[in-house]
């Protein structure tokens, strides 16, 4: 089984909410829900772990109403995407570490350890190389993403026309205690609204300085398609930069990316190419 096999179970799960006539934020919940129960995946439980050998892990989700929840470096928990969403019940966007995992047990989540053999053999793999300096130079710029499969994500529109958008991730390897990726900041890693929502990976701290989910959502907004506003958003990185893009407007979904990635959307369906859903 490869990452696709899980990003094609995920959209079948929020594909059917929405058949049913869920709303778009259940079905970007429970599709990332899945994925980040899915050990192959970096999020949820098989993130990747820190420097110092703990799994602190991103999240956010948002709808096209505006209204967001985001979660940084909280740790033991099973699935942040929840968590985010409790906190967008909240006056407040963004919580972060131990103040969002105190928060988590108050609204009920369980202490839950994310690491698995396979986090931990990477873990000490990257230690290895960072004590002999076995390094390449290109991973000496790059090697914080060289784990970059399996952040999840996914986007929605629901039969009554509303949007939502969110993402879920572990970070990367080589990655400080504390570090926090565009994943849960909104207009970064996710963006959503009237015209559509948008969900990207990739190199986090570019795409934090390029805002690109809300430059993707700006050029759908501007009359562009979803396809022309995802693949415009690709083209402010230079190719040695990994970026995905997904996103669903009113005219449909769109993908960029450029690296081989996995993911799944209920129009034609292109496999291998992205680890996201749509």
């Amino acid at each position: 089984m490869s990452v696709v096999d899980g990003a094609e179970e995920a959209g079948r799960i929020g594909l059917t909410l929405l058949e049913r006539g869920g709303p778009a934020l259940d079905a970007v919940t429970e599709a990332i829900v899945a994925l980040e129960d899915d050990p192959r995946m970096n999020a949820g439980t098989g993130s990747r772990l820190r420097i110092d050998g703990r799994a602190q892990m991103d999240a956010s989700i948002m709808t096209d109403d505006l209204e967001a929840g985001a979660v940084a470096a909280i740790e033991l928990v099973k699935n942040p995407i929840l968590v985010a969403r409790k906190v967008m019940e909240t006056p407040h966007v963004l919580l972060v570490g131990a103040d969002a995992i105190r928060f988590a047990r108050r609204k009920g989540f369980r202490r839950y350890d994310p690491v698995t053999p396979d986090s931990t053999r990477r873990w000490k793999e990257s230690l290895q190389k960072i004590r002999t300096g076995d390094l390449s130079p290109h991973e000496k710029k790059w090697s914080a993403f060289r784990d970059l499969i399996g952040t999840v994500g996914a986007v929605a529109r629901d039969a009554a026309g509303r949007f939502s958008a969110g993402s879920s991730t572990g970070g990367t390897a080589f990655m400080m205690p504390g570090r926090v990726g565009d994943s849960p900041i909104i207009g970064a890693g996710v963006y959503c609204g009237p015209e559509g929502a948008v969900s990207v990976t990739g190199h986090g701290e570019e795409i934090i300085r390029r805002v690109l989910s809300k430059f993707v959502y700006d050029r759908m907004a501007a009359g562009r398609t979803t396809q022309a506003a995802a693949e415009e958003g690709l083209r402010l990185f230079k190719r040695t930069v990994p970026i995905g893009i997904i996103a669903v407007g009113k005219g449909g979904a769109g993908e960029a990316c450029n690296r081989p990635m996995a993911w799944w959307t209920n129009g034609p369906r292109k496999r291998s190419r992205r680890h996201r859903i749509a």
